[in-house]
């Protein structure tokens, strides 16, 4: 009995943790691409948003790898891809941050439009 409840909880966890990483990461792409433009809008409160919805990302994927691993639950195949996908994205998007330095801001701003997508494909074949 307390397994299924753990299960519930979990699961009603990385539901809901997956809006929050979808809404951050597009909220966060949009921020970043404006701030490409407007000046004004650069600074380090949105370096700081940028580093908490892409933490965001390792959290729904932890969530995720627990729901496998620890409630032996088989989800679609393409929604474990698109969440390795995000996670790996966030990676390869911190290794270029030096070298795409004067471009940081759309860097950044596709990054978090591309994790949103990611986010909604998967939210998408996994409601199946």
């Amino acid at each position: 009995m307390d397994s299924f409840l753990l299960l519930g909880s979990l699961r009603d966890v990385h539901e809901a943790f997956a809006w929050i990483m979808v809404i951050g990461n597009g909220l966060a792409g949009l921020w970043a691409l404006a701030a490409h433009r407007v000046e004004s809008l650069r600074g380090r409160a949105l370096w700081w948003f940028v580093g908490l919805v892409q933490l965001s990302v390792a959290i729904q994927v932890t969530l995720g790898v627990g729901l496998v691993a620890g409630q032996d639950i088989e989800p679609p195949q393409f929604h474990l891809f698109y969440g390795f996908v995000a996670l790996i994205t966030v990676g390869i998007v911190y290794s270029y941050r030096q070298s795409m330095r004067p471009y940081r801001h759309l860097l950044y701003g596709g990054a978090g439009l591309f994790l949103m997508g990611l986010g909604i494909r998967a939210m998408l074949v996994g409601a199946v």
